[in-house]
């Protein structure tokens, strides 16, 4: 028996018996998240880390302060500093070695990493195109790619959770390289579900709406383009990155077993408007 699987035992013995919501715990589990050295990411992080999962952080800024944080939760963490564009099929597979070399097997991978590029599609610059669609889709796939083959070689069960958008499901204006990969996440995520449900593999996704992070710092200070957001939300508030938190756990844990390929907007109500 693994020492994770005795820390599991240990730790619900501890407790009384809660029923469903023993599925949600991640005690023992290892986590991959790429993108996660502040926003979305690092909030998404260390909810896994509070629900019981040692994470390996991946992002090509320093994730010092995300590691910090999920270390003070009594989990375990450990950081990568790659840039994902270009990523190979070998390098994907290198970068899930060193996550078990420093944490153990995967057990639970989020594609979250990410750039936008703007400008009008007439004149969208090629390599601003390329690079857009590269980190976001090409990496998603590869890292999906060689987790599906390490749950498969070890005969566990794995869960991999892409990061969609809105502009899943919109148009969007004058980022269409982030529209069509966003799009194409949705696509994906569905495709590899379809394949790897019999295998034990659940893929989701989260589609988040608009989060108060630096990416959307310009948006909130200009009052006018702040306040028809803010009109369109019928929660009326621009949401808080720990929102994130319940629907990452939810996804990762036994409790979303039966959910493949499905994508789950976070967004104040903005999809139904």
């Amino acid at each position: 028996m693994r020492k994770s699987d005795w820390e599991r035992i240990l730790l619900r013995n501890s407790f009384v018996d809660m029923g469903v919501l023993n599925t949600f715990d991640l005690i023992g589990k290892v986590a991959l998240l790429t993108g996660g050295a502040r926003g979305l990411g690092q909030a998404m992080a260390i909810g896994l880390a509070e629900a019981g999962a040692d994470v390996c952080v991946l992002d090509r800024d320093d994730v010092t302060e995300t590691c910090k944080r999920i270390e003070q939760t009594g989990r375990k963490a450990v950081g990568i500093r790659e840039d994902l564009s270009g990523l190979s099929p070998e390098s994907a597979q290198s970068i899930l070695a060193a996550c078990a070399a420093a944490l153990g097997e995967l057990d639970i991978l989020i594609n979250n990493a990410g750039i936008i590029r703007r400008a009008p599609a007439i004149a969208f610059p090629e390599e601003d195109w390329r690079q857009v669609l590269d980190i976001h889709l090409n990496a998603t796939f590869f890292l999906s790619q060689a987790a599906a083959n390490v749950f498969v070689h070890h005969h566990k069960p794995g869960k991999i959770i892409n990061i969609a958008s809105m502009l899943s499901f919109q148009g969007g204006l004058t980022v269409p390289s982030y529209t069509a990969a966003k799009s194409a996440i949705l696509g994906l995520t569905k495709a590899l579900a379809n394949e790897w449900a019999a295998k034990g593999i659940n893929v989701n996704a989260i589609a988040p709406g608009y989060f108060t992070t630096e990416v959307t710092a310009g948006i909130r200070s200009d009052p006018v383009r702040n306040q028809a957001i803010l009109n369109r939300i019928p929660a009326g508030e621009w949401g808080d990155p720990n929102a994130l938190k319940g629907t990452i756990v939810y996804l990762a844990s036994a409790a979303s077993d039966y959910v493949h390929g499905t994508v789950v907007p976070v967004d104040g109500g903005w999809l139904a408007n």
